[in-house]
C-alpha cells in the first residue's frame, strides 16, 4: 500500500479530478484538501503510523490553493482561530 501511494506522487503532477467539485471553481476543492490533510495527519499521529499518506491532499491543495489563503490559514491554525473542524 505505502509504495502504491508513493507511486502516485512520483507522477504527481496537477490536482486530479474531483467529482464532488465539477465546477471550474475549485475554491471548495482546495478548502476541502486543506482541512482532510491536516485531520489526516491528526489522526495518523494520535496512531502513531507513519503520515505519508496525508501527503497527496498537501500536494492537491498546494496546486489549487493560493499560497496567501494558505499562509493565512495555516496562521489562523497557530492562532487558534482557524473556522474550519480538524
Amino acid at each position: 500500500m505505502a509504495d502504491d501511494i508513493k507511486t502516485k506522487l512520483e507522477r504527481y503532477r496537477t490536482a486530479p479530478f474531483d467529482a464532488r467539485f465539477p465546477n471550474s471553481n475549485q475554491t471548495r476543492n482546495c478548502w476541502q484538501n486543506y482541512l482532510d490533510y491536516h485531520r489526516c495527519q491528526k489522526a495518523l499521529e494520535e496512531r502513531g503510523v507513519d503520515v505519508a499518506p496525508c501527503d497527496w491532499y498537501k500536494r492537491v491543495y498546494k496546486s489549487l490553493c493560493p499560497m496567501s489563503w494558505i499562509e493565512k490559514w495555516d496562521g489562523q491554525r497557530d492562532d487558534g482561530n482557524f473556522p474550519g473542524k480538524i
